[in-house]
C-alpha cells in the first residue's frame, strides 16, 4: 500500500475488484503453479491486503517493509516451496501462458535463474521471474547492499557471471507496450482493457490485436517513464 508513486495502488478498483484480486486471479489461470501466495508487509497500511486475501481465501505471508529479499525468502520458507516464480502485484495483466512459458524455460535445468525481463520482448507487466529456494537462501545470507536487498533478483542480473541465466523472448517484440500499473495514466489505460473485455479471463495475444484498433489506449500512458531495470 506505500507504493511511492501510486500509493495504495495495489487495492484500486478495477470492475469492483482490487487490482490485487486480477493479479492473483490470472497467477492461477496458470496450470503449473502449485500456490499463489501474497507476501506483503508487517505495516499497519497493510492490514487491508490481509483483510483482503482473508476475505478472498488467497494465502499471504507478512515480513520485513524494507527488506524485500529477506521477506521473500521467509515467504518461501512459510510455504516451504521449491521453487519460486516473482510476480509483482503491479501487473494486473499478467499472462498465465507466459508464466508457463518461464517455468518451462527453468525447468529444463540448465539454468539458476529464467526471467523474460533481461532481453525484453513482452509488454511489461508481463514480468515474470523463475529461481530456486536454494538460490533465494543463497542471495538472503550473502547479499548485503541495500539496493539488491530492495530488488529481490538484482544481484542476479548485476553478476551475471555467477549465475546461468536463461531469457525467454517472443520471436516479435512487443516491449513497446505498458501494461504495468505506477501511476494514474497506466492504472486509466487497464481500466479501460478490463471495461472492454468485462471479465479477466482474456489473453494477452487478444489484448495485442485489439490495441491495433485502439491506439487511444496506448496513448493514455505512453509518456509515462519506464523504469531502468539496472
Amino acid at each position: 500500500m506505500s507504493s511511492t508513486r501510486l500509493p495504495g495502488k495495489v487495492l484500486a478498483n478495477i470492475l469492483g475488484k482490487p487490482l490485487l484480486f486480477y493479479v492473483v486471479e490470472r497467477a492461477r489461470a496458470c496450470p503449473l503453479l502449485d500456490e499463489v501466495l501474497v507476501a506483503t508487509t508487517d505495516e499497519v497500511a497493510d492490514d487491508m491486503v490481509v483483510y483482503f486475501c482473508r476475505e478472498e481465501g488467497i494465502p499471504f505471508f507478512r515480513g520485513d517493509p524494507d527488506d524485500v529479499l529477506k521477506r521473500y525468502a521467509d515467504a518461501a520458507r512459510f510455504c516451504n516451496a521449491d521453487i519460486v516464480v516473482r510476480i509483482t502485484a503491479d501487473c494486473p495483466l499478467i499472462d498465465p501462458e507466459i508464466i508457463g512459458k518461464v517455468i518451462e524455460q527453468f525447468r529444463k535445468g540448465q539454468c539458476d535463474y529464467a526471467t523474460n525481463v533481461l532481453n525484453r520482448t513482452y509488454p511489461r507487466g508481463l514480468d515474470t521471474e523463475v529461481f530456486s529456494r536454494e538460490i533465494l537462501e543463497r542471495l538472503d545470507c550473502s547479499v548485503h547492499d541495500s539496493e539488491d536487498r530492495e530488488h529481490v533478483t538484482r544481484y542476479i542480473y548485476c553478476h551475471p557471471s555467477k549465475f546461468r541465466i536463461a531469457s525467454v523472448t517472443h520471436p516479435k517484440d512487443f516491449s513497446q507496450h505498458r501494461w504495468t500499473v505506477d501511476t494514474l495514466d497506466d492504472l486509466a489505460f487497464v481500466r479501460t482493457v478490463y471495461a472492454h473485455f468485462g471479465h479477466h479471463t482474456f489473453s494477452w495475444r487478444e489484448l495485442t490485436d485489439i490495441l491495433k484498433d485502439h491506439p487511444e489506449w496506448c496513448a493514455l500512458n505512453q509518456h509515462v517513464p519506464q523504469k531502468p531495470l539496472f
